[in-house]
């Protein structure tokens, strides 16, 4: 029998989420062409693996992960399982997607995934990133309409808890600043290879504003390790990426530890971190992702790390 996995609250909430959550990304054909019937396999298969923690969004699959995660779910209980979502984005009769993080857009979005969710609630509802909150009118525009808005969901009980989901520290630490947010989906800032969050983090635990991490192999060279078309945050990565990459897999090819299980187990070990999101494409993933968690890893290879000078002095090893 599968251990059950270790839960964490959500800020002050009453909400608890299993510390490994599937992301579903994956299964809208973002990186290949999956089949219905595979992606709900593949999200009953982390539900039997002790996952109950589920993150999706509008934007993947423009819709379609929503309704493969609602059709996935379909008779489990509700009070099983947590289920995020995200706004500031809508799905047009065209297929087409429009940012918008005004009130009525924030409602309608909210309501346009609760149709293909299949569902009457979610139980965490994140301002999704853009481009258009790069912008300070935009910015603004969620602070100022967007995250009262989710407040107003809060209070009404049709969420439980409410934040952001970026890839920007500098950006989510803004929102905190000026709402009221339980939680932050951060992706690719604290990673086995950048931990330029550190001061973010630190904030964050201590307004019990709770952290999720996803991109926890900055977008595919944690797993690949440092070939020559290794991506990096979306990119192909630099030489000096490369080169501290290299150095990391020497020391946990020395532990004969794969690169990216040191890399899972490092990101989820910062006291701030409630927990992490991992995609998986197939059944097999899902299986896998779990193993990962519960994989025995020597305490030398952090020692070394360590003594490499390969992570910030601030980041608390396994």
């Amino acid at each position: 029998m599968t251990p059950s996995l270790p839960t964490a609250p959500v800020g002050n909430t009453a909400l608890r989420i299993t510390r490994l959550g599937l992301g579903t990304a994956p299964i809208a054909n973002l990186y290949s062409t999956v089949t219905e019937a595979q992606a709900i396999e593949t999200v009953q298969r982390s539900f039997e693996s002790g996952v109950r923690y589920f993150d999706t969004a509008p934007l993947y699959g423009r819709g379609v992960a929503e309704e493969r995660v609602g059709m996935a779910l379909q008779g489990v209980p509700r009070d099983q399982f947590v289920l995020q979502t995200k706004v500031g984005g809508l799905v047009r009769e065209d297929g087409s997607f429009e940012y918008d993080y005004s009130r009525d857009g924030v409602l309608r979005s909210f309501e346009e995934s609760l149709k293909r969710l299949q569902m009457d609630r979610v139980d965490i509802l994140l301002v999704h990133e853009s481009n258009v909150l790069m912008e300070e009118a935009g910015l603004q525009q969620a602070i100022n309409e967007a995250f009262p808005a989710l407040v107003e969901l809060r209070e009404q009980g049709v969420i439980g808890a409410l934040g952001a989901g970026t890839n920007q520290w500098e950006m989510e630490w803004e929102f905190a600043r000026h709402s009221d947010p339980n939680i932050f989906l951060l992706a690719g800032r604290y990673t086995l290879l950048e931990q330029t969050s550190l001061g973010f983090l630190d904030y964050c635990q201590q307004r019990a504003i709770s952290v999720v991490l996803g991109g926890v192999y900055n977008s595919g060279i944690l797993v690949t390790g440092p070939t020559a078309d290794a991506k990096f945050n979306y990119r192909t990565a630099s030489e000096p990426i490369l080169k501290k990459t290299r150095q990391l897999k020497a020391i946990t090819d020395r532990h004969s530890v794969p690169l990216h299980v040191a890399a899972y187990q490092f990101a989820r070990n910062h006291p701030a971190i409630t927990g992490l999101i991992i995609g998986s494409v197939n059944p097999s993933e899902a299986k896998d992702n779990r193993a990962i968690w519960d994989a025995e890893i020597p305490a030398q290879l952090w020692v070394d790390i360590r003594a490499a000078g390969l992570v910030e002095a601030g980041s608390p090893l396994p």
